[in-house]
């Protein structure tokens, strides 16, 4: 090999190394590469996969033993989330509520206040997406969970309702078509070859599931100014005794999906969300990207690597003024994202 590289021109390398890469490519559908800045390529030290991949440590129960609803809606859907068993732990409706349901609403504001796990079990729940009448549009995810956060919860295979259930988005896997692309000045990007609709799915963060002790030891071993990968599933922590030092982490290093070459934005154009088809494992679910803004083709996709709330534009210039002028934070990485709100560094 060492003989070869020797008589071997750096142009033919370079070719070599972009078709292993689409090779890799190859393993997903709708994804390509695109480099009009040089002739690099990223690193053939990555696998695309299709889901998760578990680690050592780590406990999934099988897809047989999660819990599925008996189809209240007799087949075509779950949109009555009142009897989807699915969406017990889903956000509670306020306006669905009936003159039965205002005692049990009260002692569950209460048991929140208080710090417990309130019964939510037959009170209305709010649905995740909006139903489209137009089979050939996307679902949408509704304005309440965009800008609230709170946890999705989608069916599962184990669902009576069947696969034409409208509360199946995100478990059927990306449908766009994205495009791995070099930009000028921050790596590797990714964009879509369509226009994106507010609300609309585009794809889930995949990787290698490993415990937080592990996580941490890649961390050490690496070097300092090495990028991390690393997403902590921790969502659901003080629940179900999970806590920070026991919840699983999701390493996008060496494989995963094109998510992994989304860059950060200060005013991002995406958003990462909880999405569970099993609503009694707080430790495993998916971490989905949706858009949250319309989004033209050929627009990078960004999110907010610190998922931070979004600040009013001269309340963020200021703050950005005052943490570029503090030489507490000399040497820090800065943001190359170029948003008027930018927080002048990557990580605070």
């Amino acid at each position: 090999m060492v003989q070869e590289a020797a008589v071997t021109s750096t142009s033919q390398t370079e070719q070599y190394i972009r078709l292993a890469f689409d090779r890799k490519l190859s393993k997903l559908h709708k994804l390509r590469l695109e480099n009009k800045v040089d002739n690099t390529t990223p690193s053939l030290n990555f696998e695309f996969t299709k889901g998760y991949v578990t680690g050592q440590g780590v406990y999934r129960a099988d897809s047989e033993a999660v819990e599925g609803c008996e189809a209240p809606c007799k087949g075509s859907g779950c949109e009555w989330p009142r009897l989807c068993k699915c969406l017990e732990y889903a956000a509670i409706n306020e306006e669905a509520l009936r003159r039965e349901d205002e005692q049990r609403y009260l002692a569950y504001k209460q048991a929140k206040q208080d710090g417990e796990i309130p019964d939510t079990a037959d009170m209305p729940k709010r649905f995740p997406y909006h139903v489209a009448k137009d089979d050939f549009k996307p679902q949408t995810l509704v304005s309440f969970y965009r800008e609230e956060r709170f946890p999705i919860y989608e069916c599962n295979p184990n669902c009576k309702c069947g696969r034409g259930c409208k509360s199946r988005v995100v478990q059927k896997g990306r449908k766009v078509p994205l495009t791995i692309f070099k930009t000028p000045n921050r790596g590797w990007g990714v964009c879509c070859d369509e226009d994106l609709i507010q609300g609309e799915f585009i794809d889930t963060y995949l990787g290698e599931i490993i415990t937080n002790q592990e996580a941490d030891r890649r961390e050490q071993a690496g070097s300092k100014d090495k990028q991390s990968y690393l997403y902590s599933l921790d969502k659901f922590v003080n629940e179900d005794d999970l806590t920070t030092d026991n919840c699983y982490v999701v390493d996008g290093q060496y494989m995963g999906g094109p998510t992994r070459f989304i860059n950060h934005c200060c005013e991002p154009n995406c958003r990462q969300y909880t999405v569970s088809y099993d609503k009694n494992n707080p430790r495993i679910y998916d971490i989905a990207f949706f858009a949250v803004a319309n989004i033209p083709a050929g627009t990078e996709l960004t999110f907010d690597y610190q998922d931070k709330d979004e600040l009013e534009e001269d309340v963020a210039v200021r703050q950005r003024e005052a943490a570029q002028r503090n030489p507490a934070n000399a040497g820090k990485q800065p943001c190359n994202c170029g948003a008027v709100k930018c927080r002048g560094f990557l990580w605070e």
